[in-house]
């Protein structure tokens, strides 16, 4: 009997052997709190995006994720942080078009590689960029209001998140198109920006439609354009850009979560399953689609094509359009 043991013992132990991955367990993942940096101030889609989801991760996971805005220098601070967090799934970052596609471009010497120092988990949201004025600007569309800064080069502002942010990125991309000249403005991020634009310190912008809405529903701004294919179901009556006469235009906000280089592979992937699961409550649903924003979800090898696609385009736009950080 002894002996019959040893050999099942024996046995056992190279099964065992003949798979590596038996002799170590699955990483115990979360084993505390999850910080989630967003790279900009409160206020805008980002945080919105980024929160919605935390909140669906935290009834999942058993530990919070908590949304902490770090704005401020297009992003390059917290990204640099980020990037050399301990790379155990307890740190993650908003990646988004301007940090992960323009801003290797304009800033060539950025602390950090976003495609080496990082890895990309999932999308999370794409979301429609909306081009909106202040009442007092005299045009009541989109033509009128090319016209009107065409008739006064140089006089009209528009602000912005800061650097590199989706604003900036599609206003310069509509500037380039329109031929128009309109100084840009930089805030810390979309609240401040539209502090100033609500004030008639600024006169134009572009955000995604969650920060705008409210405003254009209670007339405090006017929406004369969306910078996606097609109209918007909350506001059927805006026209697209390219119905203006820019056919092929088209620009939205996306953001996807991210994760330090080195982070284990067991990790990323049960990551991406929570974040599809997130995606797919019924709170996330509910919210995006009063926000006119389609959820992502797929696999990180999904989210870096797309990071890589992105790059190739905006890194077109900045050279034609000459973007450079103001």
């Amino acid at each position: 009997m002894t002996i019959h043991r040893r050999s099942v013992l024996a046995t056992s132990l190279a099964s065992t052997l003949a798979w590596p991955g038996l002799l170590h367990a699955q990483p115990a993942w979360p084993r505390q709190s999850i910080r989630f940096v967003v790279p900009f101030a409160p206020g805008g889609t980002s945080e919105i995006v980024a929160r919605t989801v935390a909140l669906e991760l935290t009834k999942q996971l058993g530990q919070t994720v908590f949304v902490e805005n770090k704005g401020g220098g297009a992003g390059l601070p917290a990204m640099q942080e980020v990037a050399k967090a301990t790379p155990d799934g307890h740190t993650l970052i908003l990646g988004h078009v301007g940090s992960l596609a323009v801003n290797p471009v304009i800033f060539p010497n950025q602390p950090f590689d976003v495609n080496k120092d990082f890895l990309p988990v999932t999308l999370l949201a794409k979301v429609p960029n909306l081009f909106v004025i202040h009442p007092d600007v005299p045009a009541r569309d989109f033509k009128e209001f090319v016209a009107h800064v065409k008739k006064n080069p140089g006089r009209l502002n528009y602000g912005s998140a800061g650097n590199a942010s989706a604003g900036h990125l599609a206003m310069e991309y509509l500037k380039l198109v329109t031929g128009m000249f309109i100084t840009h403005i930089p805030s810390r991020g979309t609240g401040p920006q539209l502090t100033d634009l609500l004030a008639g310190r600024t006169q134009a912008s572009s955000a995604g439609l969650p920060a705008l809405l409210a405003h254009i529903k209670a007339g405090k701004l006017r929406a004369i354009a969306v910078g996606t294919s097609q109209r918007l179901a909350q506001l059927p009556d805006v026209p697209t850009v390219a119905e203006m006469g820019y056919p092929g235009f088209e620009t939205s906000q996306w953001y996807g979560i991210l994760v330090p280089a080195g982070t284990p592979r067991e990790i990323v992937k049960r990551l991406q399953e929570e974040g599809l699961k997130a995606l797919k409550s019924n709170a996330v649903t509910e919210r995006f689609v009063n926000d006119s924003a389609i959820g992502g979800g797929g696999p990180p090898e999904e989210f870096a094509a797309y990071i890589a696609q992105q790059q190739k385009v905006w890194k077109d736009i900045v050279q034609r359009a000459g973007i450079k950080p103001d």
